[in-house]
């Protein structure tokens, strides 16, 4: 049997030579394997922004009620076992390797029979399953990876509820340039019969979620912005109250990011959805909200540095809101971003609404990466034609530049760093976090 080491780094190769495949595809690697999928629950979580919160508030109220869990998000941070929590933790590597040596007898059965080998995305959703599957959990959250209606997760038959939060202009180039197109792509997670929660604060998505609803019978449960109010934010945790229609439940969670009370309410319209089926106690809600943990997001890992995964344009317009309401004063940023981002209004907005003493750009490792000369180069023809004299400096390798960061870095001043998943996943494996 390969080590743990071999097979992370067979798995990392496999998007060298495979192709995006289709979900019959998928359907018959899963076969190959006893359809694990069939064996659980499944809440099936799409979106542009907020899907790994989500999945993490919904994820943390189930265990509280004494359910085994499995959580399948991705990107992983440091290590790739996090793609597959476990009761609110990274399997152990023992699983990571026997489910990864079935996927990949699997996909060797496949080729023998004259099909594609699985894109890097289908061979990592099918250990997923395989992991619940074999540790029996009761209930799978699952995270899209790109769009809905043709991502490797959307062969889940029969979801027990599916959730779509906020809605932006993302990954054009494939599922479309509207917020319309893309909110199509996403409702494609939508099944008949099965509950939709969604994130109603654009028109135009809920008429498109609407639509796809009505064909499927789907009963749907919109949240919005104007139901979700904030009672208290201390910079460590937010309270807010939540009113459905049916009655207002006051939530607490443990994050200073605003954005964070718009996702969790998602998730705690989801989580009455389960309340019929499961008679949760308000109580064990309560207590899941206050007692969930998810890094990178506005994570505070000292007394003065922030991480953020603020990875396209409304996630900066949100970190952007939470660093304002984190620090007063002129701050510290470190920022990076992968190659089909929209970099260049990411900087336009940073450098108009941002308040920096100094930028420090560095380069996410990897072919995705935007090198870190090239983003000064924009940061510095933004700071001009806004006439921001903001310090701006490019330093490709990411240790290099958070220990310039730090080392600019003032007493009392505050270092943020954002931008891609991947470059938080670099930090976390750098400098780690305090939850």
């Amino acid at each position: 049997m390969r080590t743990y080491e071999e097979i992370v780094e067979s798995i990392l190769e496999i998007p060298k030579f495979t192709k995006k495949n289709n979900l019959n595809h998928t359907r018959e690697l899963l076969k190959q394997l006893g359809s694990p999928q069939e064996k659980f629950h499944v809440i099936h979580v799409a979106g542009s922004n907020g899907k790994g919160s989500v999945c993490a508030y919904i994820d943390s109220v189930l265990r509280q009620a004494g359910k085994k869990t499995g959580m399948f998000t991705s990107p992983h941070l440091v290590h790739m076992e996090e793609r597959f929590a476990l009761d609110g933790k990274p399997c152990d590597r023992n699983l990571f390797v026997r489910a990864a040596e079935q996927v990949g007898m699997a996909a060797d059965v496949m080729v023998q029979k004259g099909l594609p080998y699985p894109t890097f995305f289908e061979y990592i959703f099918a250990m997923g399953m395989v992991i619940f599957a074999e540790q029996q959990v009761e209930y799978a959250v699952l995270e899209t990876g790109l769009g809905g209606r043709l991502d490797a997760t959307n062969v889940i038959r029969k979801p027990v509820l599916t959730v779509i939060t906020s809605i932006s202009l993302e990954h054009t180039e494939i599922l479309g340039d509207t917020i319309s197109e893309i909110a199509a792509e996403k409702a494609g997670i939508l099944k008949a019969g099965v509950p939709a929660v969604y994130d109603a604060a654009l028109p135009e998505v809920q008429e498109v979620i609407e639509t796809s609803a009505s064909s499927l019978k789907c009963p749907l449960c919109p949240v919005f912005p104007k139901d979700i109010k904030i009672l208290l934010n201390n910079r460590k945790k937010i309270a807010f109250s939540y009113d459905s229609g049916y009655d207002i439940t006051e939530i607490e969670i443990p994050f200073a990011a605003p954005y964070q009370a718009g996702n969790a309410a998602l998730a705690l319209r989801a989580v009455q959805c389960l309340m019929e089926i499961e008679h949760i106690p308000r109580e064990t809600v309560r207590r899941g909200f206050s007692q969930v943990k998810w890094k990178g997001r506005m994570q505070q890992v000292s007394s003065e540095v922030y991480f953020d995964g603020a990875h396209n344009l409304d996630g900066i317009e949100k970190f952007l809101e939470a660093a304002g309401l984190v620090s007063e004063k002129p701050a510290v940023l470190l920022f990076s971003m992968v190659k089909e981002k929209d970099y260049l209004g990411a900087a336009e907005r940073l450098l108009a609404a941002g308040n920096w003493e100094e930028i420090v750009l560095t380069t996410v490792p990897g072919m995705r990466g935007m090198e870190a000369g090239n983003l000064a180069e924009i940061f510095e023809k933004a700071a001009k034609e806004s006439k921001n004299t903001v310090r701006i400096t490019g330093i490709g390798e990411i240790d290099k530049a958070y220990a310039f960061a730090l080392s600019v870095k003032k007493p009392g001043q505050i270092l943020f760093c954002a931008g891609s998943l991947y470059l938080i996943g670099e930090l976390e494996r750098i400098a780690g976090g305090m939850s």
